[in-house]
């Protein structure tokens, strides 16, 4: 959007497939604004066009989870499943084409085919979210399936996106892969805990398995939240290795879930049904200056920064 600005202050006038797409990057980025205060703040950090790139992922991901957990008053039975239906199947044939008329599914596109961000990382988090149409209590496995799909793949596609521009992309992508999968994991799980109680009582869905959300105790949270901090101690690993431009978002968003992993340890258990565990905007704003005094480095890490250029 920024290029667009510079060419009307110079009098040059876009073409207008750019203004196209400049308008469907806006439009993403006003899809994170309104339902996502966390990720809005940390992805400020990023640099261009990473940032650009990584809101239109998220974009897309957060459309289809609405389709799912907001249904239309009165809509028919399997309305939902049909919208998601055509949702995948556009976004499939935008990565082919590289347009949609649905301008999300457009600056996803875009992003994807900048970003060599392919169907294979598409279509499990379709499926993830498919799950959630029918499915309202999950097993080892299927947990397992549901947060790959729904969590592990968009952090590779974000991985994607970090690394668009490294000369040796495929080798550092393969090095990073495996905690960029485990920090979208520990953001899924967080918020499964943080929405336990609405998850259960208006979606009628279990996530955890063998988990009864109004029964849960002391135990069984830090069972959870030990899991999920693993998760994160194996995801600080890899932050180091990110391209400069692209590590503090990163850093600042993992120190921000594993401040939230401790407020919800102090919380307890059986409070957690009813109020959602937040951090307060000026916690937010101290975990964005830790980061910026650790570089980038996140609380954790245990390997050297390897120095990128960009």
């Amino acid at each position: 959007m920024s290029g667009l600005l510079d060419r009307a202050t110079r009098g040059t006038r876009p073409a207008a497939h750019e203004s196209y797409d400049a308008v469907a990057s806006a439009s993403a980025a006003v899809v994170i604004g309104a339902y996502s205060s966390s990720f809005g703040l940390a992805s400020r950090l990023l640099a261009e066009p990473v940032r650009t790139h990584v809101r239109n992922v998220y974009a897309l991901v957060r459309v289809a989870d609405e389709i799912v957990d907001a249904p239309r008053p009165g809509a028919a039975r399997g309305a939902q499943s049909a919208v998601l239906d055509e949702l995948e199947l556009e976004t499939l044939a935008a990565l082919e084409s590289g347009h949609s008329s649905n301008l999300v599914v457009h600056a996803f596109a875009r992003t994807a085919r900048a970003c060599d961000l392919r169907a294979d990382l598409v279509r499990p988090f379709f499926a993830s979210m498919r799950t959630d149409l029918d499915r309202r209590a999950h097993d080892d496995a299927s947990f397992a399936a549901y947060v790959h799909g729904s969590a592990e793949v968009v952090g590779l596609m974000c991985l994607r996106a970090f690394l668009a521009d490294d000369p040796d992309r495929e080798r550092t992508y393969a090095r990073c892969a495996p905690g960029a999968q485990r920090l979208g994991a520990a953001f899924q799980k967080v918020n499964f805990l943080r929405d336990l109680g609405e998850d259960a009582d208006l979606l009628g869905r279990r996530y955890f398995p063998g988990i009864d959300p109004q029964r849960l105790t002391d135990a069984e949270r830090d069972r959870l939240l030990d899991d999920i901090d693993a998760d994160l101690h194996a995801a600080a690993g890899v932050v180091p290795l990110l391209p400069r431009g692209s590590r503090l978002a990163v850093c600042a968003a993992h120190d921000l879930f594993a401040r939230l992993s401790e407020r919800l340890r102090a919380t307890p258990a059986a409070e957690l049904t009813s109020r959602r565990v937040r951090v307060p905007t000026a916690g937010k704003l101290r975990v964005l200056g830790g980061a910026v005094v650790r570089r980038g480095r996140p609380r954790g890490a245990t390997v050297r920064v390897r120095r990128f250029a960009g």
